[in-house]
């Protein structure tokens, strides 16, 4: 099983639904500025993290400046192409989101998702797709 991580904070951005590749693969971002007694406001930080499928719909009930916690689980991989060599990818892929008080919107009770793929470790891989490519350059 993946173990998740939680962080805190201010949404400072939010970002449209997008669809990559013709078998309907959609992925949104946002960017949450961190808050908490471990923070230092004077140098603050802001994370990067994504929704994907189904999960993207759970942004729509919140707006930029609004306190969240965000359950997530580490993604990476690696992608070489164009002879540029060899890179490595890591995402924050989110698949709770709630108010610090600890409640919920409606749309954001979903589940941790389970890995049952061989490996429990390592999240589903991407859709199958010779046309399939989540790099956005």
């Amino acid at each position: 099983m993946s173990k998740s991580y939680e962080v805190q904070g201010v949404l400072h951005s939010i970002g449209d639904t997008t669809e990559y590749g013709s078998n309907g693969f959609t992925k949104r971002e946002f960017v949450v500025k961190l808050s908490g007694e471990d923070e230092n406001p004077r140098y603050p930080n802001y994370v990067a993290m994504e929704l994907i499928k189904d999960n993207c719909a759970m942004m729509d009930n919140y707006s930029v400046g609004d306190e969240i916690q965000a359950l997530f689980n580490l993604s990476g991989r690696l992608w070489a192409g164009n002879g540029q060599g060899e890179k490595c990818f890591t995402s924050l892929q989110a698949w709770r989101i709630s108010s610090p008080s600890g409640s919920s919107h409606p749309s954001t009770q979903e589940p941790a998702p389970s890995y049952n793929s061989g490996d429990s470790s390592m999240p589903p891989a991407p859709p199958n797709d010779d046309n399939y490519d989540d790099i956005p350059f």
